[in-house]
């Protein structure tokens, strides 16, 4: 029998009432009160419950699915979609997302040393010469694994630990130390993985991953991080909010 979310609908709100509708049961499938597998409330009944129109509910359902967390089956209905991890396009980190949604992240620190690098030293404003921490990091959701994430910190963060990064996440780490990032540029691909990533991410030949690099400042231009990370495509997405405002 599927679990009727309680919504609450304000229809003086300037925001449309499909985004209101969607908004909260994406909070709900997020907080584990809907859980993958679990049949979802079908569109008449749901439009009656909330006296809602049905385009507005079809439309707000549509959304769901259209950002994987509902799956419609024929013959079977719509369910909640297997868990995946729906990342903001933001400053925050992997490790922070999984938490917030009730995921139980963990991390194995592949490589973590010291190098010059002429192309992250340029993407960082910084000398070519100058030393960079590099740490290549599998971040593992509920043991199963998620990414492969790789980073380059600037000289003033060379005293950044395995032991730290294995036990939370790396902007928490930066957090403790006083480096907060504000600004930041972004760029999200996706690719035929190299060998050692299909292998940590235990994937087949075919399957792709999704890619995002990203070099971020802090509030007085300070570089903070450059990152170029891999992800399983089935497990993970971006959502982007565009303002023409």
């Amino acid at each position: 029998m599927a679990i009727q979310v309680g919504v609450t609908i304000d229809r003086s709100s300037p925001v449309p009432l499909y985004h209101q509708l969607a908004e909260q049961l994406s909070l709900a499938i997020a907080s584990g009160t809907l859980q993958p597998g679990d049949p979802f409330e079908n569109e008449i009944a749901l439009a009656e419950r909330l006296n809602l129109s049905r385009p507005t509910v079809r439309r707000a359902i549509q959304e769901l699915v259209n950002q994987g967390l509902l799956v419609r089956r024929r013959g079977l209905g719509t369910t909640v979609a297997n868990r995946k991890v729906h990342r903001r396009a933001e400053l925050t980190s992997l490790y922070d997302d999984l938490m917030r949604v009730g995921g139980r992240p963990s991390t194995v620190v592949l490589s973590h040393e010291v190098v010059c690098d002429e192309r992250v030293a340029a993407a960082l404003d910084l000398p070519a010469d100058a030393e960079l921490l590099s740490i290549v990091r599998l971040r593992l959701s509920d043991d199963r694994p998620l990414a492969v994430l790789r980073n380059w910190l600037p000289p003033a963060l060379l005293d950044v630990t395995p032991a730290e990064l294995e036990t939370e996440g790396l902007y928490a780490v930066l957090r403790r130390r006083g480096v907060r990032p504000v600004v930041a540029h972004q760029t999200i691909g996706a690719r035929t993985p190299a060998t050692a990533e299909r292998r940590h991410l235990r994937l087949r030949p075919t399957e792709p991953v999704l890619t995002m690099t990203r070099v971020a400042f802090d509030a007085v231009g300070s570089p903070v991080e450059y990152g170029d990370h891999c992800y399983r495509a089935q497990d993970y997405s971006i959502e982007v909010m565009v303002d023409q405002r």
